[in-house]
């Protein structure tokens, strides 16, 4: 009797378990299905242009491959390239390095937003691109590196270690450079630069703010009791929409100066076309379309090249993409006022 209770009992407890893993496989499946509805119609679009854009790297890439070789042969069938090139390369042969100090300044890394701090990489490596290009090549030094913009540059630019010519290290420019020889350029420094003295070791603020901290650096230069001195670019420019001087903008100007000595045909050469720049005196030239125009554009995270190149061959400057800067205003004195660079 006991064993056919025990037999007839199998069935049951079997036919239960299985019940209960079907039970199990049915709620799994209702969970994901959850999960999918979750996703409202905007997400799953999203996901899905996503997907597109990767699917489509490699054809970007050929893309690109093709274009360039497309300018390429361009250029070969006017006959310029062979001229150009010898023309760089006899250029980059003729340089002279000066013994000014280029310092940027990053200990304002913490006051930044990521995107800020992207920018503020990619105009870095603008400046070291022009540097290894120009005539006459500063000593580039980048100071209190660190932080968000190490990290920055470690993911998206490894090479960084391998750059020349540059000295990159943590320590603030004070604990490198003796008091008496930095000069920090500030658009707030009531001083005027008519020279450059290659003695010195001049400091651009590394901050792309879009003036959320004004008067920071003149501030700055106060506290560390060190000279501070704006560029002369009111003396020799004025342009029909905000001033946007990025810090590799202020880079390429004393580049430019050291090569020319001339400081308006050193603004000429660097400051982009689409800001409306006109020598002092010239103002009534821009129609107020124009300038307005320009002002629209004024905010463009675009990387939009700033000068006429003079140098490349195999040190070409790295890419970069989106180009920030500080944007400045005018005083009643008709100076511009830029946060982290001179102006």
């Amino acid at each position: 009797m006991s064993t056919e209770a025990s037999n007839d009992t199998k069935p049951v407890t079997d036919g239960d378990d299985g019940a209960g893993v079907e039970s199990e496989d049915n709620e799994q499946n209702d969970t994901q299905a959850d999960e999918t509805e979750v996703l409202s119609k905007r997400q799953r679009k999203r996901l899905l242009r996503l997907q597109q854009w990767e699917e489509r790297r490699d054809l970007r890439k050929q893309q690109r491959k093709e274009k360039k070789q497309k300018r390429r042969l361009e250029r070969q069938a006017q006959g310029d390239e062979e001229t150009e090139w010898l023309m760089k390369k006899r250029r980059c042969k003729e340089a002279t390095p000066s013994s000014l100090r280029l310092v940027v300044d990053c200990s304002f890394d913490s006051l930044m937003m990521l995107r800020a701090v992207k920018k503020l990489h990619n105009q870095i490596q603008r400046c070291y691109a022009e540097n290894r290009r120009a005539l006459h090549p500063v000593q580039f030094y980048l100071t209190s590196h660190g932080g968000q913009l190490k990290q920055n540059m470690d993911e998206k630019d490894k090479g960084w270690v391998n750059w020349k010519d540059i000295r990159i290290m943590p320590e603030h420019f004070q604990d490198v450079f003796d008091k008496k020889e930095l000069v920090y350029l500030t658009s707030d420094s009531p001083i005027v630069l008519e020279e450059l003295d290659e003695n010195k070791a001049y400091v651009i603020g590394g901050l792309v703010d879009h003036n959320h901290h004004k008067g920071l650096t003149f501030k700055r230069a106060q506290e560390l009791g060190i000279d501070h001195a704006q560029l002369p670019l009111g003396s020799f420019v004025k342009m029909n929409s905000r001033k946007v001087l990025t810090v590799n903008h202020v880079f390429e100007i004393i580049l430019a100066y050291l090569e020319k000595r001339d400081w308006q045909e050193a603004f000429f050469t660097v400051l982009p076309q689409r800001k409306g720049a006109i020598p002092v005196g010239q103002e009534g030239s821009a129609t107020k379309d124009e300038a307005e125009e320009q002002d629209s554009d004024s905010d463009s995270d675009s990387a939009e090249p700033i000068a006429k190149k003079k140098c490349f061959g195999a040190r070409d400057q790295p890419e970069s993409g989106e180009q920030g800067g500080q944007e400045a205003e005018h005083s009643q004195s008709g100076q511009p006022i830029t946060e982290g660079t001179a102006a």
